[in-house]
């Protein structure tokens, strides 16, 4: 494995439901900005709103990238999602050899011509 953390990347994200997890994981995967996209859920977020703790069951989503992709899928991640403020977090990490080959064939960004949509 790779020490440096320079193999993969992640990012986190909580979507309100497995529909809208699913179709924005999908466009991502579609534009080459990750991999590979793990819904899990459901899930039960406890969260500060606006000086208010609440509670709502979501669909927790981690997305496996290439380093050089992380900032791109983080600021794609905020254009698609539907939260006025989505939870995005994202953190190159160590990945095994032929994983993180993977990534930095498989990320490569927008396919050839290809123009992201909204």
């Amino acid at each position: 494995m790779s020490g440096s953390g320079e193999g993969a990347a992640l990012v986190w994200c909580p979507f309100p439901d497995a529909d809208t997890a699913r179709a924005v994981a999908g466009q991502l995967v579609e534009e080459r900005l990750v991999a590979c996209a793990n819904l899990l859920g459901p899930i039960e977020s406890l969260f500060l709103w606006n000086g208010v703790t609440e509670s709502a069951a979501e669909t927790g989503v981690l997305f496996k990238t290439a380093p050089a992709q992380l900032s791109a899928t983080m600021e794609r991640l905020g254009q698609l999602h539907p939260y006025e403020t989505p939870a995005i977090l994202g953190w190159p990490c160590a990945a095994h050899p032929a994983t993180a080959a993977w990534l930095a064939q498989t990320c490569g960004g927008p396919a050839a011509g290809a123009q992201p949509e909204d």
